[in-house]
């Protein structure tokens, strides 16, 4: 594919344009009250020169012509110029400045813009259907390829937004409880991996990805509720995971502490019992009640 590359057009300031058509202008004027002196003036009875009136003529039909190569560039505006179908060079820096008269001149903004996704319903990495949107920012670096490489580049971030979206969706999960990357638990990495998508995607239009961000991230109300309830369990068995570790982390470091401190000698049967009422009290949900034994355990 031909790609085509930015450079800089041939500009004059306006200043200097302004100064040429202004002494073309009044050369031109010069040349016709010659003429008009030849005709109607003293030398009344000497042939006019015609050339005069030529000069004069065209002097100011030039300056006319030539008014209409003044353009003003706005800040973050850039005006890309072709002439007779041939790309001429790109006007990027704001200001007031005189080029060919006969070329096209294409108006292109170059601030920040925001691409808003819409809700795209998608699978993510492990079949679950979602919905998901996204925020881009983006800005136009390249005139020339913004203009000349893609048909029309605002619709060219869109659908390659989009596709990247998607794309992006099918390799993460939703949600995990583990230490993988999923679109809900780590947004900043997953908008990370968005950017550098996008930003492969869009260079061939001359137009760089600032940021991108997830917006919207649900699952599809097909599965909303069983879903939730699927996070309900995976949240309550993991909480649980956690409460019988450091119950069982307790119960070790009171043995271990009983033991080398020789507060009482425990046999295998009473140790037995006495982790069973440990792990019954710091488990259970309710308020443990202690039974106080007078007796022997036998």
């Amino acid at each position: 594919m031909n790609i085509t590359r930015e450079k800089r057009a041939l500009a004059l300031p306006g200043i200097l344009g302004l100064i040429l058509v202004l002494g073309l202008l009044a050369w031109g004027g010069l040349q016709l009250r010659d003429f008009a002196l030849e005709v109607i003036g003293s030398r009344a009875n000497e042939p006019a020169e015609l050339p005069t009136l030529l000069y004069g003529v065209g002097s100011i039909v030039l300056s006319f012509i030539l008014m209409g190569g003044f353009l003003v560039v706005q800040p973050n505006e850039a005006r890309v110029l072709t002439f007779l179908g041939k790309y001429t060079g790109s006007i990027t820096r704001d200001g007031w400045y005189w080029v060919n008269p006969f070329a096209k001149k294409h108006k292109l903004s170059l601030k920040v813009n925001n691409f808003n996704s819409e809700r795209l319903k998608v699978n993510d990495a492990a079949g679950n259907p979602i919905e998901i949107a996204a925020v881009i920012v983006w800005r136009v670096t390249d005139s020339a390829r913004a203009t000349f490489d893609v048909e029309d580049y605002q619709e060219f971030v869109a659908i390659q937004s989009e596709t990247a979206i998607r794309a992006l969706a099918s390799r993460y999960p939703y949600d995990t409880h583990d230490s993988t990357e999923s679109l809900r638990g780590n947004p900043d990495e997953v908008g990370d991996e968005l950017r550098k998508e996008l930003h492969k995607r869009l260079e061939i239009a001359g137009i760089d990805v600032l940021e991108a961000r997830i917006s919207h991230l649900a699952y599809a109300p097909e599965i909303a509720q069983a879903m939730l309830r699927r996070q309900q369990a995976q949240a309550v068995i993991a909480a649980r995971q956690k409460i019988v570790e450091g119950a069982v982390g307790m119960v070790k470091q009171a043995l271990e502490q009983l033991r080398n401190e020789g507060v009482v000698d425990l046999d295998e049967e009473r140790k037995a019992a006495m982790v069973n009422n440990l792990l019954v009290a710091l488990v259970s949900e309710s308020e443990a009640s202690p039974i106080i034994n007078t007796g022997s355990l036998y």
